[in-house]
């Protein structure tokens, strides 16, 4: 199981990638008062898609040299010093699966189980291109008996710095799930969890209530709802019954609804 857990692990980020929010309606939602945008939800997942390539590479470095004792580790474009506990790995002008240029430090201190691994790593002015990553993001990756799902929860406390000095700040907890089958509409990813973005002196706060589901087969979220709140307002987004479609629909504190495209 220690074993499936590691390998696993890069699936698993790779999987965040494709059960989030990125692909929201660029049309502004109406309702009474105060509105929320399809853009801001999509600064609601800003520092999950800039922090994934920085955890791709931890990935990599993380499923192959889980060492007991200390080893030093050479890439094209990074170094890694290894302990019992963990490792501090060091990027120079890295290219992570398209990224943009990955340079700074990282302190990883991490356990390895026989149902479940776990690590925390900690940035400090840590760069994806002109952007850099403050604070820490905690990971467990576990795995049922059976091999046929894994689950990988996220707890972040990070600011991100863009390149125009604008800081988004994010504070919570993220599950991501895959369920393995023999087609791709079998194999399933879900998402849920409860986190709080601040940007541009807005405040969003996301919970789940059902859990977002989607399969491999279709490039969008088909069942699930979730809250976004912005200084006190609250929406409610529902993903759908399960049809591969486009569509979401907001609901409003007055009880209007509307139709989005993603």
């Amino acid at each position: 199981m220690k074993n499936l857990t590691q390998r696993i692990l890069s699936i698993t980020f790779i999987a965040t990638t494709l059960i989030g929010f990125q692909s929201c309606s660029e049309d502004a939602m109406s309702g009474d008062g105060e509105a929320i945008t399809s853009a801001e939800l999509q600064t609601i997942l800003t520092t999950d898609d800039i922090a994934g390539a920085a955890d791709t590479a931890l990935a990599e470095l993380f499923a192959g040299n889980t060492a007991k004792s200390a080893v030093a580790k050479e890439g094209e474009c990074y170094s890694a010093e290894y302990t019992e506990t963990g490792f501090v790995a060091t990027f120079n002008n890295c290219v992570l699966n398209g990224t943009e240029n990955v340079n700074g430090t990282v302190t990883v201190t991490y356990e390895v189980g026989e149902e479940a691994s776990s690590f925390t790593a900690s940035y400090e002015d840590f760069y994806v291109g002109s952007i850099k990553i403050n604070g820490t993001r905690s990971f467990e990756i576990s795995a049922n008996s059976e091999q046929a799902s894994v689950s990988f929860t996220v707890v972040s406390d990070m600011s991100v710095e863009m390149e125009d000095g604008a800081v988004i700040t994010e504070n919570g907890t993220k599950t991501f799930g895959i369920t393995f089958g023999d087609t791709l509409e079998s194999t399933v990813f879900s998402l849920s969890g409860s986190w709080t973005v601040v940007a541009d002196g807005n405040t969003y706060t996301v919970e789940t209530l059902e859990d977002l589901e989607g399969n491999a087969s279709c490039e969008y979220m088909t069942t699930g709802t979730m809250t976004v709140s912005k200084n006190g307002l609250a929406v409610t987004v529902n993903f759908g019954n399960g049809d591969c479609d486009d569509v979401a629909t907001i609901i409003y504190p007055n009880g209007a609804t509307e139709e989005i495209s993603l």
